[in-house]
């Protein structure tokens, strides 16, 4: 084999592995499941009221 022929393969195993870690963490990204803080039972009203 040429020395051109393992540059190629070196190459495409490490854009295969980038490729495979960005899908992997773009998946792990779109698994997470985001919450949110329950709304506040007080109106604007009320909070002027109690100052």
């Amino acid at each position: 084999m040429s020395t051109m022929m393992i540059v190629i393969i070196i190459s495409i195993i490490v854009v295969l592995a980038v490729l495979a870690l960005s899908i992997l963490t773009v998946n792990k990204g779109y698994s997470y499941k985001h919450t949110i803080d329950p709304p506040e039972d007080t109106t604007l009203q009320e909070k002027d009221d109690q100052k």
